[in-house]
């Protein structure tokens, strides 16, 4: 039999040696936390943009005149041109229109200083004889305008030497009444075939001789006459 003593012995020494070797359950260490600095979203985006903000300034509101203020813009009004001189002559452009009457047509004319008589676009010529009197009929044609047909009393027969053919040629010269602005006349013109050149009328000095006076540096200075 053993020893009582020596088994109480034994069984305390065993106790103390359990609680020294049982260990105390240690808490998992914690991460200390970082705390993150607050960003302002505003600044950020100011700052990537690289601008200022500025509140927007209001116009100041315009202040519109009163009718007393307002000038009004003189209209100036077109210049006139002077017709006549001062002794009463006509004041001719290189250009003119020129009324027909017995037609009840206007037609282009070139005012020629250099010409003697002038001269009218006419086509399919007929001369005839009439009370023991030469006469001719014709038609004035240019710009794709014919006329009606017209006959007239030859005053006389002209020769015309044209430096593009040989000879000359036989043209007969009627008086034809005619009006340019307010002025009414009849002048000499011979017939002649013009429908290849720019105007079917020429006024040579023997309508203006007496009556006009030609300033070349106008134009169509004499109204229109339509009717």
């Amino acid at each position: 039999m053993y020893n009582w003593k020596a088994i109480i012995v034994l069984m305390l020494s065993g106790g103390l040696f359990a609680c020294s070797t049982t260990q105390v359950p240690v808490e998992p260490e914690q991460k200390p936390q970082v705390e993150q600095p607050i960003v302002d979203d505003s600044s950020e985006a100011d700052a990537a943009e690289g601008e200022k903000v500025t509140e927007p300034t209001e116009k100041p509101e315009e202040v519109k005149p009163t009718e007393a203020e307002v000038k009004p813009v003189p209209v100036e009004k077109p210049v006139e041109k002077v017709r006549k001189t001062n002794d009463g002559k006509l004041i001719l452009g290189a250009e003119e229109w020129v009324f027909v009457p017995g037609l009840k047509e206007a037609f282009k004319a070139r005012v020629d200083t250099g010409a003697t008589t002038s001269s009218i676009s006419a086509v399919d010529i007929v001369d005839f004889e009439r009370d023991g009197k030469d006469w001719v009929k014709f038609k004035i044609e240019h710009d794709n305008i014919t006329t009606e047909e017209i006959s007239l009393p030859v005053e006389r027969w002209v020769k015309i030497k044209q430096s593009s053919a040989e000879g000359t040629q036989r043209r007969a010269v009627v008086v034809a009444a005619i009006q340019i602005g307010d002025l009414k006349d009849k002048t000499e013109f011979t017939l002649a075939d013009r429908t290849h050149l720019s105007f079917p009328l020429l006024l040579g000095r023997s309508f203006f001789r007496d009556i006009a006076v030609v300033d070349v540096s106008q134009k169509y200075v004499q109204k229109k006459i339509t009717k």
